[in-house]
Order: structure tokens, then sequence, then C-alpha cells
């Protein structure tokens, strides 16, 4: 379902459209937001000198140390009497990023959630069971009104008490769920370990997921485990919450809500902008936020564009499913590697479930890399040293790195509530 006719129109109306609002936004921070003023005056740069979409290459970048040098509300546009409402992240590198919202841009959130609703398929006659988190993180009140403004019924389960989640899916007959991959596929889990029924015990049809990198092989494992059809949202508290872009019934790949976002990737080492196709940072610039529009934020996700219209109707650009962020990304003997990468591996082999944790490790002058994975089910020991062989062999032979492999027995890692941590890094930084 399409809900808006800006998300069909052609491209030359939606970046018509971009330009004007991003002129009006410049206008706005530059008027109203001592940092952006200060940063381009130091470039002699006024926002009438942005004629183009081309031209925001010119203007600076804004990174989460900015907002966070400017903490609590430095770079609001607003005063507080029109701020209806906080977020902020959880602040555990540091002091938290925090947004602020108005009614108008409470509103737009809004709009945007119903838009990813509809491309889900789901509408006022869908029951919504919510894991995501509430409170100061975006993911759960960002999906609950979003449920409201389609007229749906919500539970607000929010995360952790798998057993009491599980019962408020059967007994309320959730249609919809709601959540990290990760804990849908704990929750899965559980429900198999108690044995009960997925076709008979549930009457999932949908989920909407989000809020950490996926590989292909864990939205698999996902949607066979519940036998439902897989969604993916994208999105962070610094540019709204979830809602920035969404996968659609056509495509992997996420349409990105390009009349209130101007997307760019970008070199994460150099900043220079790459060409559609290429992978790098993602960059955005909201275009219609008033509490708190940013401009060229480095989102530290690491993606590619595509502008090619989708079978789905929608000409808006499209992103790849986010396959690592720069700070997780681990540089293995000058290898890149991603923990997507190292899932997707994992996923191809039967016999290991995809709960795994990545330890990286100096060896000398030398780093070396461990994947603990988790074996699916009991296997005899003499099986085990030719799994690990083959395993060890797959990530030579995709990731181009040797690897080390452990095997543990099932339900041995700890189980994720929310984000999944998987890398640890011991290596000492000198």
């Amino acid at each position: 379902m399409i809900k808006d006719k800006i998300e069909t129109a052609p491209r030359e109306e939606i970046e018509k459209l971009q330009l004007e609002r991003l002129k009006d936004t410049l206008q706005r921070v530059y008027t109203l937001n001592r940092f952006y003023r200060d940063s381009f005056d130091k470039l002699k740069l006024k926002p009438e000198d942005i004629n183009s979409l081309e031209d925001i290459q010119k203007l600076p970048f804004t990174t989460k140390k900015d907002l966070r040098a400017h903490y609590p509300f430095g770079f609001f546009t607003v005063s507080m009497e029109s701020i209806l409402r906080i977020h902020s992240s959880s602040g555990t590198t540091g002091k938290p990023t925090v947004v602020g919202y108005t009614e108008n841009d409470l509103n737009m959130w809004n709009e945007l959630m119903a838009r990813v609703y509809f491309m889900a398929g789901v509408d006022s006659r869908d029951v919504i069971h919510n894991a995501y988190g509430y409170g100061l993180f975006t993911g759960g009140l960002g999906f609950h009104y979003g449920a409201e403004k389609i007229g749906a019924t919500i539970v607000p389960a929010s995360g952790g008490f798998t057993k009491r989640q599980l019962m408020l899916m059967r007994d309320f007959r959730a249609t919809v769920l709601a959540s990290t991959p990760s804990f849908a596929l704990h929750l899965a889990e559980v429900a198999q370990k108690s044995g009960e029924n997925f076709k008979k015990d549930y009457s999932l049809r949908v989920g909407i997921f989000g809020a950490e990198p996926t590989s292909q092989g864990l939205k698999d494992a996902v949607s066979k485990a519940w036998g439902i059809k897989y969604f993916e949202v994208y999105g962070l508290s610094e540019i709204i919450g979830p809602g920035v872009s969404c996968s659609c019934e056509h495509s992997n790949k996420l349409h990105i809500f390009e009349d209130h976002f101007l997307a760019e990737i970008i070199d994460p080492q150099t900043g220079e902008v790459l060409e559609d196709g290429e992978f790098g940072e993602l960059v955005i610039t909201t275009l219609t936020k008033q509490a708190m529009p940013i401009i060229r934020y480095r989102t530290g996700d690491i993606t590619a564009l595509d502008k090619k219209p989708c079978r789905c109707g929608r000409t808006m650009v499209k992103m790849d499913s986010v396959i690592g962020r720069v700070d997780d990304m681990l540089i293995v003997n000058g290898v890149n590697v991603y923990p997507s990468q190292v899932e997707h591996i994992i996923s191809l082999v039967d016999e290991v479930s995809l709960n795994y944790q990545i330890v990286a490790e100096k060896r000398g002058y030398l780093d070396k890399l461990e994947v603990v994975v988790e074996l699916a089910k009991e296997i005899p020991e003499n099986k085990i040293s030719a799994l690990k062989k083959l395993l060890e062999n797959e990530f030579l032979n995709h990731l181009y790195i040797n690897t080390d492999v452990t095997l543990t027995k099932p339900n041995t890692l700890q189980r994720s509530m929310g984000k999944a941590i998987r890398v640890v890094d011991k290596r000492e930084i000198k």
C-alpha cells in the first residue's frame, strides 16, 4: 500500500521539493543556531550560496561529537516552550545526544511511521505487538504513535520478559511483531522450546524489524521461524527515530522518505561523496524538522544508495540494509570485517545457530580473529572438528583472513534483549 502521492512522484518533482525545503532549513539553522552560523561563517558561506542539491557538499558535516559538545539543548532552534517531547541516546560512551520535538515534528514523525505501516501492509484491522523499548529510546514511542495514527491496536509490551511477551502475543492475537530481529529470533527460540505450535498458537503475519545491522541470513531465519513477512525499518534518534526508511514487499532495500530527508553516501575516511551503488557512510540532512534541524549528519552506518524505480511504484531513493557501523568495523591485518559479513557466512551452515561473538586479539604483531559460534543442537564430538574446519574455510574464502572458530554447546552464549553486541575487541590501542 502507498500512503502519500509524493512517494511515487517523478524524480524531478522530489528533487525540486528537496531543494526548496533545504533552502528553508539552511536559513533556519543559520538564523537560529549558533553552531551552524559559526560553521558557515568559517567557510564564508551563506544559505543563499546553496542553489542546487549538489551544493550541499560545500557545507560541513555534523557529528555525534558536535551534538554532545552542545549538550543538552545547544542544537535546538526553538524555545523550550515549543518543545513537546525530548528523547535521547543511551549515552553509554559519553553524554547522551538529546533531541527535541515540536508539535509539528511529532505530527510529521507519526505520518512517517504511518507510511512504514502502510508499506508493510498493516492497517486498522491489525494488532501490533510492540517489543521496542519505551522511554528515552525513540523506538517504542515511534511505533506506538504511528500505530495509533493508522487506527491499529497497539500492545505496548516494550522489551524483556520473554515468556510474558509470548503470552501476550498468543492471547491478544497479535498480527504484527515490531522488535529488533535478534529479539524476534530469541522469542521464537523460547516458544519452540516450550513446544508451542506456531501456526496454531500465534496469529502473526508481518514483522517490522530494525535498530541493528542485520544479515540476510538473520532476516531469513526470523521470517522462517515465525512464518511471517519480514520488513525492515531504519532510523536514528538524531534524525527523527524510526521512520527514515523502510523496505517494501518488492525489495529488500529500504525506501528513504526523501521529502523529509536528503541522503548522501561518503567515504568515511576522506569525506568524499560517493557514486550511487558504492558502499560508504550514510549522511542525512533533515528537511522539515523544526525543533532540531540537522545538516549533513554523519550517521556512522555503512550502506549504499539506489535511485532506480521500484516495482512497488515508489520512486524515492532506496538504501541497502546497513551492513555495519564505521565504529563496529574491524580492521584485521588490513582487511575490513563487518559483523553482518560474519553472520551471513554462519547462516549458510545448518548445524550452527545465529548466536555468535567476534573476538579480536593481538598475537605478537599480528591481529587474530576468533569467532565463537553456538551449535544449533548437540552433535557428536567426532563431527565438531570437521564443522570447525568447514567454517574456518568459509571465512577464509569470503573474508580472505584466517579465523579461529570455537564451537560452543546450544544455549551457552548470552541472548540479546535489544540490540545485539557482537564484537569484542581486545587489542590494545597505543
